[in-house]
């Protein structure tokens, strides 16, 4: 009985080891790749590190570009586009103006009555209207009509103190949010389609002459006073409120920029130089690119798998569009390489744009003491369970590395505007006050990219500098702003309102 009692001991003594052995195993191989995720964000965080020499170096890019672009077309990757908006708002304009926003499968018609500086913008009305899916790849006509038609119904249930007086039109500006080589303030050609429109017999053609002639078709007196960008569009809005301002950016699901150039600065423009002696320039910076900037291997292959690789490389590491993917292909590696979520690779993890920028931005403003958000998130878009709080952490640190080098290269971004003309430093005797207006939901709505922007900027500047810099939030350039311009550019100005 004895030896049977000291065989069992030895038996279970040798289990025992086995199984502590087996844990130590464990642990050794779970803490290896633990160690090898943490290793992936580590790479991550080098490869994308901003320092301020790295962003001056961005910045000087950015400025030698913008005078390429200016002085002949093609020869930079920034368009540089003339826009033939030479007249910004000045805070007196009067009246009653309207705007079509055509961007996207809906457009919305406004009617803005506005007030001059006393009372601003008095009043407004939209109405947001869908496009059937077979008007966007059928003719020119019955798109335009389409919209010419909803455009009169708009206009005829306004009551009559809107109507005109005889022989007055009504004057629109017109946001078309599609490539256009601008001809004048009110014409411009399509250069192509995207965001699923296909109409081949309006590429080339004017835009402003196709709805005009729908316009006419129903006997709609309505006159095309600006054809416009958003971009554009959100100088305008911002410029009609405040005259320091000098550049609008829009920081959402794209990004571009447009700031005021004086028309000398502009040797590809050979047209009459303006009163204003100013032009704004729509840069169309999304496209920027530069060997300084900070790429990684997750940059080269979203850009790889895109529509458009090669192109848009700038929009690509700092937009709305892309910085959600970005981080769910850090995440994708985590899980390969290092079983970061477990033994197999969450299958929803593999496709791209599951992780949308609002659930990247929910997950890094997460301040609950167990980040309960991530780990409702990493469930609710990915279908992981049972996440621990260092692995939480660690997904909030992913995401705080992609938002903090799109927030920083953005501010360089504007910093080399203000370099190209001449407002990041403080002359002697000079507090002249320069104002950059922003939109987006990016910018609006994801406040640690914003406030990362803002103390960037602010680094870039210097104290004394950043004294004379605002950056200021101006909502709907493609809407108020176009009506803005219809009346800055109307065919009635200095004409006594009857």
């Amino acid at each position: 009985m004895g030896k049977l009692a000291v065989g069992a001991a030895v038996v279970c003594a040798a289990a025992a080891c086995a199984a502590a052995a087996l844990v130590v195993r464990h642990r050794m191989r779970s803490s290896g790749k633990w160690g090898r995720a943490v290793t992936v964000v580590r790479e991550l965080d080098e490869l994308c590190g901003t320092p301020i020499a790295k962003l001056r170096q961005v910045a000087d890019a950015m400025d030698v570009e913008m005078h390429v672009g200016l002085a002949s077309e093609g020869g930079s990757k920034l368009k540089m586009l003339i826009t033939y908006v030479d007249n910004l708002p000045s805070g007196d304009e009067k009246g009653l103006f309207y705007a079509l926003d055509l961007g996207g499968t809906n457009f919305r018609t406004l009617r803005v009555q506005l007030g001059g500086k006393e009372k601003g913008v008095v009043n407004l009305e939209s109405e947001e209207v869908s496009i059937p899916p077979h008007l966007m790849t059928g003719s020119s006509h019955e798109l335009f009509d389409f919209i010419a038609a909803k455009l009169q119904k708009f206009v005829s249930a306004e009551p009559e103190e809107f109507h005109p007086p005889p022989g007055k039109q009504r004057e629109l500006g017109f946001t078309f949010s599609f490539p256009v080589r601008q001809t004048s303030i009110s014409s411009g050609t399509l250069i192509k389609w995207t965001k699923g429109f296909n109409i081949e017999d309006v590429v080339g053609e004017d835009v402003v002459g196709e709805l005009t002639k729908s316009f006419e078709k129903i006997g709609l007196d309505m006159r095309v006073a600006a054809l416009v960008n958003d971009t554009v569009g959100t100088v305008a809005r911002a410029r009609f409120s405040n005259q320091d301002v000098i550049a609008g950016v829009i920081l959402g699901t794209g990004t571009n920029a447009a700031y005021v150039e004086s028309a000398h600065a502009i040797p590809k423009w050979q047209g009459l130089l303006s009163k204003s002696g100013e032009m704004v320039i729509n840069m169309e910076w999304g496209n920027f690119c530069s060997s300084h900037l900070p790429l990684t291997e997750y940059d080269q292959d979203l850009d790889l798998e895109s529509l458009n690789p090669g192109e848009q490389i700038f929009e690509k590491i700092i937009s709305g569009m892309y910085l959600g993917d970005i981080v769910r292909r850090v995440l994708l590696k985590m899980a390969e390489e290092a079983d970061f979520f477990g033994d197999t690779v969450p299958p929803k993890l593999k496709i791209p744009f599951i992780i949308r920028t609002p659930d990247m931005s929910a997950m890094h403003h997460d301040t609950s003491s167990d980040l309960k958000v991530v780990g409702i998130k990493l469930k609710d878009v990915l279908e992981i369970n049972n996440t621990s709080l260092k692995m939480r952490k660690l997904v909030v640190e992913v995401c705080d590395i992609v938002a903090t080098r799109g927030a920083r290269l953005s501010a360089a971004g504007i910093f080399g505007i203000l370099k190209k003309i001449g407002r990041d430093t403080v002359k002697a005797g000079e507090k002249q006050k320069s104002v950059i207006a922003l939109d987006g939901g990016l910018f609006e709505h994801y406040a640690e990219f914003r406030s990362s922007l803002e103390s960037t900027l602010k680094e870039l500047l210097g104290d004394e500098a950043a004294d004379t810099i605002g950056l200021e939030h101006s909502n709907d350039g493609s809407g108020i702003g176009a009506a803005l311009l219809a009346a800055s550019n109307s065919q009635y100005l200095g004409v006594q309102e009857s």
